[in-house]
């Protein structure tokens, strides 16, 4: 059988102390990310074989992070704090069978729902700062 079971992933906050400590971000209902993507460089060239374009890989985006939550304004406002930081925070998302995937991210995004007819939500966004480590 292919595939894996999603439920139970976590995304964790660190809170920035020496000895750093992870804590789950409350009440996730889904994570996207991080999107990872590389520009080319062309060097393409007159004498390139065959007429066919010729790449190098340039620059690597370590992407953006995704989170809806199920929103709490008591559990969740510390996000609002987090937007107004312009440092890198450090953050884990915590899949099922123990592989983490550790980066540094800036929160650019922090957006509550409250619609009349369902719950309370907020989607957050993470710009990822770097290498993500996969271990």
């Amino acid at each position: 059988m292919s595939g894996e079971n999603a439920f139970g992933t976590q995304l964790k906050r660190g809170d920035g102390e020496v000895s750093e400590v992870f804590t789950a971000i409350a009440d996730v209902t889904n994570i996207g990310g991080p999107g990872l993507s590389r520009e080319t460089l062309d060097v393409t060239s007159h004498g390139s074989p065959n007429g066919w374009m010729q790449f190098l890989g340039g620059l690597k985006d370590p992407g953006e992070v995704s989170a809806d939550i199920n929103y709490q304004p008591s559990v969740h406002d510390v996000f609002v704090d987090d937007f107004e930081d312009s440092e890198p925070r450090n953050y884990q998302l915590v899949f099922p069978d123990g592989t983490t995937w550790a980066f540094p991210a800036i929160l650019t995004g922090f957006e509550p729902e409250a619609p009349y007819d369902d719950k309370l939500s907020a989607s957050l966004t993470f710009k990822v700062s770097g290498k993500p480590t996969l271990s």
